[in-house]
């Protein structure tokens, strides 16, 4: 009985607490505050809540506790992308394939190109390198060392005011073109993968050069030769970090950045070459972190409106540690030395990075490879090994996709751009 008359009491709360709610609902916010029907009101829904509606209740507060965990993660996500990519979600989030972690990934390529997990001497040949003799190694030693020590006001213009000379300029040498290769490589030789990794590749930490892509048949012998014949153009240059500029860079002045020696090696290409080529200098890395992401919907579209396009060169300057100096002595010329770069879209222990999908990576590595081989056969010691990295870098848009760190932060503008006369000349050999 007693049973009987709890029931029917709760069953009573609940009516008169409806009807309270109801009675709030008409009455203005002046008339609610401090009402006692209103605080009976509140006194009982608390009380039915408590007693019978704790899941709602848990699950509203969840919400409101998950939404502020939400703000929480979007700061840390806007502001450290690296630690949100890295530490926060652990292991099993790297391997998310979704927008987010290609979005973050994409900030991590522009932060992250020049930063090098690897030792920086790997990069250059020594040696046992096959195609430098000892004595152009220990010239471009020399080179390095005479070159790091000066100051690099030495390297300036000096003067004052407009007019100002470099210091004893010497009359500019012309550039003339290799006739004939300086070494020629015995591809009848075994070439395994051990071999062609010593003697063409560097390899981040990051990653892993797959066997099935260390192939000589599918590296070396890929025809990729382009149709100059076509009504538009065949090559396109940019720049992901167009910013970028070197010791003597003039401030606001865009020709002596790496977007000058993008219109140096256009124009070579077009007017000793004969090719058609595009150059487009959009910049992309006023946010360094976002180049990578801010480029590919841009290229995209030049693509689209450029059919015609058969080779796409991202063109940038590197950046070394210490005083290393990319430089060496080139028919008289202080010439700037370059490297060819790879991205694998694989990391060395969580694989193949999907949503970073390539579906061109054999056919980048062949570009590279026959670009290095030429470099290497024809001016010995301009070209460092073949840079390879985990990520992706826009590669995919092309299977002709080349990326070029020519020289670094220390080199000169003139050092730079004599670089572009063997560059051009090279890709020339390659793409016919």
């Amino acid at each position: 009985m007693l049973k009987k008359w709890a029931v029917r009491a709760m069953l009573a709360a609940c009516v008169l607490s409806c009807i309270f709610s109801l009675m709030q609902n008409r009455a203005s916010r002046e008339q609610r505050e401090g009402s006692w029907k209103n605080q009976v009101g509140l006194f009982l829904s608390r009380a039915m809540e408590r007693a019978f509606f704790q899941i709602p209740g848990y699950l509203r507060d969840r919400e409101e506790s998950v939404r502020e965990d939400r703000i929480l993660e979007g700061l840390i996500r806007k502001s450290f992308p690296l630690l949100n990519y890295s530490v926060l979600y652990g292991q099993d989030a790297m391997e998310r394939e979704d927008a987010l972690m290609a979005e973050l990934i994409g900030r991590q390529e522009g932060a992250d190109e020049d930063v090098k997990d690897i030792d920086e001497a790997s990069l250059d040949y020594g040696q046992d390198a096959l195609h430098i003799d000892n004595s152009l190694l220990q010239e471009m030693e020399k080179e390095n060392s005479v070159h790091s020590a000066q100051e690099p006001e030495q390297a300036q213009q000096s003067g004052e005011g407009e007019g100002a000379v470099l210091q004893e300029q010497a009359a500019p040498m012309i550039f003339t073109p290799s006739s004939w290769p300086s070494y020629t490589y015995d591809w009848s030789e075994k070439w395994d993968y051990e071999a062609l990794i010593s003697n063409f590749y560097a390899v981040d930490n990051s990653t892993r050069l797959k066997e099935e892509y260390a192939d000589l048949n599918r590296l070396l012998y890929q025809d990729l030769s382009v149709d100059r014949q076509a009504q538009g153009p065949q090559i396109l240059i940019y720049h992901t970090h167009a910013s970028e500029a070197f010791i003597d860079s003039v401030p606001g002045d865009e020709s002596t950045t790496i977007v000058g020696a993008g219109d140096k090696l256009a124009s070579l290409l077009e007017e000793t070459y004969g090719f058609q080529v595009l150059h487009y200098t959009e910049r992309f890395d006023d946010v360094r972190d976002e180049a990578y992401n801010e480029s590919l919907p841009a290229l995209q579209k030049v693509l689209d409106d450029n059919p015609t396009i058969e080779v796409v060169i991202d063109l940038h300057r590197d950046a070394v540690a210490g005083d290393r100096k990319l430089v060496m002595d080139l028919q008289g010329r202080p010439t700037a030395r370059f490297m060819f770069f790879n991205g694998l879209s694989f990391g060395r222990k969580s694989g193949d990075i999907a949503y970073l999908e390539n579906p061109y990576i054999q056919e980048n590595l062949a570009f590279s490879f026959q670009v290095q081989v030429a470099a290497n056969e024809y001016y010995p010691g301009i070209a460092r090994k073949i840079y390879l990295k985990a990520y992706r870098y826009n590669m995919h848009l092309m299977p002709r996709s080349l990326l070029i760190e020519l020289g670094a932060q220390n080199n000169t503008v003139e050092e730079i751009m004599n670089a572009c006369d063997p560059l051009a000349h090279i890709l020339s050999i390659v793409l016919g």
